[in-house]
């Protein structure tokens, strides 16, 4: 077999193998994302291996970061045109995985409720299976309901002079 050939097939492999670290480091980042979202079933399985994934992520995007990082010194010299684009990709989307399983992105899912807006009850466009919380506190009712509160997870309101939590 011709050396260059053989240095060709090799270099290819490698190319392979980083392009297979930098799917899998991206897959440690959205598997987790994926399963774990808000209004959606999530079966108890699902959510084990979800959670076990995000546990073991922060360690695993790491050595695949460092692999990626090997494998990109290795690829760079004698490499082609496209080579070195394909090269850049892995190893951002590598470190982006490492960065981003270290982050509490489920908490920039919920944004919080700045300012509650209340409306009187004749009002309220709510589906007949809207469901609500309620509180009365003296004369005064509120209710939030639930399609927004699952969302925000938490209100701070005042009813009948009085401070309040509402969570869901």
């Amino acid at each position: 077999m011709n050396p260059g050939m053989a240095n060709s097939q090799a270099s290819r492999g490698l190319g392979w193998v980083l392009a297979l670290v930098a799917l899998c480091s991206l897959a440690l980042f959205l598997v987790p994302a994926f399963v774990i979202r808000p209004f959606r079933y999530q079966s108890p399985r699902a959510l084990a291996v979800a959670i076990t994934v995000k546990r073991i992520a922060p360690a695993l995007t790491a050595a695949a970061l460092v692999g990626a990082l090997v494998l990109s010194v290795r690829l760079w010299s004698g490499a082609s045109k496209w080579r070195p684009t394909g090269i850049a990709a892995a190893l951002l989307l590598s470190t982006a995985s490492a960065v981003m399983v270290r982050q509490n992105y489920f908490e920039w899912m919920f944004h919080p409720i700045k300012a509650a807006g209340f409306i009187p009850a004749g009002e309220a466009r709510l589906s007949d299976k809207g469901m609500v919380m309620a509180v009365r506190i003296g004369p005064e009712a509120r209710a939030y309901p639930i399609v927004q509160m699952a969302y925000h997870h938490i209100l701070n309101d005042t009813v009948f002079g009085m401070p309040i939590a509402v969570t869901y």
